[in-house]
């Protein structure tokens, strides 16, 4: 395969994929190289705003997220009695942006993006070990002994990144203060109703809770809970203890996790990293999580991948520009937007997970104050926006 236009995209993953996609329409050959051997259908549901969804009708696979996932219909925040806080105007907010936000299932968003995807572009059980540098090419290496080259390496491995890693350093990662507990149940109870789309969070003390509709009678819940890093479940197992830890909330909170199988609940620590001042090293770059790994507060780590994915196809299509600049011009153009949001996800979950009372009463009293309209509009900067 030539290595003029041919890039080697480390990570199958959301980001990963966008890249392949954005790439191909720009005449780029593609190679991606995942670690897992195969894809399992794993995750919980994800919410793709207004932006994401623009992004991926640019992708081309707009319409096939649309008929898998369910359009954000509701979308209310209340306290953890129920009461409600502050209703967000969705209907007027799809409206002004020119697109509907909506629920999926991650496994289906992936598997809609790796329909794309040829077989022969796609190469798992691939560990990336190391790769290096010349003037017109860049080389890699996997745990098996096989070797590539290509003209640009792309990695787009996630907050766990060996690229970023190898071009950085080491550093540590930097915990929330809350684990997350998540999982996928078929619930449906005519005390309850929520139509497709429907959803809300409700607000307590060190611990919030999150219930989306996502459609076919599937909820995706979350509990998002102050909690020591690395902490592990109690004997009591992880159902029953997140049962425990909601206790008197309103229902039907308790009642979802009920009908939630113990094996489909998942509990990961919740991290990010710090800002890097720069992406780009050469012919080789970072997109997504292993650019810009942010918490999961404002839902845009998957539409920020796929932004970066549309930006840096952009920058690599101008045939007159070398491709160690364009790099550098992608990452310009994507990192002040990135860093931003990443800094206002970290922000918004300090607030959500207060335990002071007084803090949270002053919340609530703002939250019920505001007008919806106006609270909405401070989030325009991000779903607005359009690459």
């Amino acid at each position: 395969m030539s290595n003029e236009k041919h890039a080697l995209i480390i990570g199958a993953g959301l980001s990963g994929l966008a890249s392949a996609l954005a790439l191909k329409q720009k005449g780029w050959q593609v190679t991606l190289y995942e670690q897992a051997k195969e894809h399992k259908g794993i995750g919980a549901g994800i919410v793709l705003a207004a932006n994401a969804m623009k992004a991926l009708d640019k992708l081309g696979v707009g319409q096939e997220v649309r008929e898998l996932g369910a359009a954000v219909r509701s979308a209310r925040i209340l306290d953890w009695k129920g009461n409600l806080l502050v209703e967000l105007p969705v209907a007027e907010q799809a409206e002004r942006y020119g697109a509907d936000s909506y629920l999926i299932h991650r496994a289906d968003l992936q598997q809609a993006l790796l329909a794309k995807i040829s077989t022969h572009e796609l190469v798992p059980g691939k560990q990336l070990i190391s790769f290096s540098q010349e003037e017109q090419r860049v080389h890699a290496a996997f745990a098996d002994g096989s070797s590539t080259r290509g003209a640009i390496l792309i990695g787009a491995d996630g907050i766990h990144s060996r690229v970023r890693k190898s071009l950085f350093g080491e550093e540590a990662m930097r915990y929330s203060g809350y684990t997350a507990i998540r999982g996928i149940a078929t619930y449906q109870d005519p005390r309850y109703p929520l139509e497709s789309g429907g959803g809300f969070e409700a607000w307590g003390r060190g611990i919030r809770f999150g219930f989306s509709h996502i459609g076919n009678n599937r909820i995706h819940w979350f509990a998002a809970i102050n909690a020591p890093e690395g902490e592990k479940d109690g004997p009591m197992g992880r159902k029953q203890e997140t049962l425990r830890r909601l206790d008197g909330w309103y229902e039907p909170v308790r009642a979802v996790i009920e009908a939630t199988e113990d094996a489909a609940i998942l509990r990961h620590d919740i991290y990010d990293r710090a800002p890097l001042r720069r992406w780009s090293e050469g012919r080789v770059t970072l997109v997504g999580d292993a650019a810009h790994p942010m918490l999961p507060n404002l839902g845009q780590g998957s539409g920020q991948g796929m932004e970066d994915a549309l930006v840096l196809a952009r920058c690599l299509a101008d045939a007159d520009t070398d491709s160690a600049h364009a790099l550098r011009m992608y990452e310009e153009l994507r990192k002040k937007r990135a860093n931003a949001i990443m800094k206002g996800s970290r922000l918004m979950g300090a607030v959500t997970q207060w335990e002071n009372p007084l803090a949270i009463a002053a919340r609530h009293f703002m939250l019920k104050t505001i007008p919806a309209r106006i609270q909405s509009r401070r989030l325009d900067w991000i779903v607005g926006h359009e690459v």
